[in-house]
């Protein structure tokens, strides 16, 4: 589940054509936990999902989906 939710984030993160410092600034997140969690490393509570999904403009659901089809 750790590395679906970063490669999501990764693919959702690059379609918006945004950096991880970008996304750090706009949800609050360390860009050190930004890049372990597109690495797998992280395990994120469902308040970090929402927090991305807010900063990314998409749904939390969107950061879980299998194959990125929500």
């Amino acid at each position: 589940m750790r590395e679906l939710v970063g490669r999501n984030f990764a693919r959702l993160r690059n379609q918006k054509g945004l950096t991880q410092e970008q996304v750090a600034e706009r949800s609050g997140i360390s860009q050190q936990y930004l890049s372990g969690l597109e690495n797998g490393r992280r395990n994120p509570t469902v308040i970090t999902l929402h927090d991305l999904a807010e900063a990314l403009g998409v749904k939390p659901v969107d950061l879980i989906a299998p194959n990125g089809d929500a």
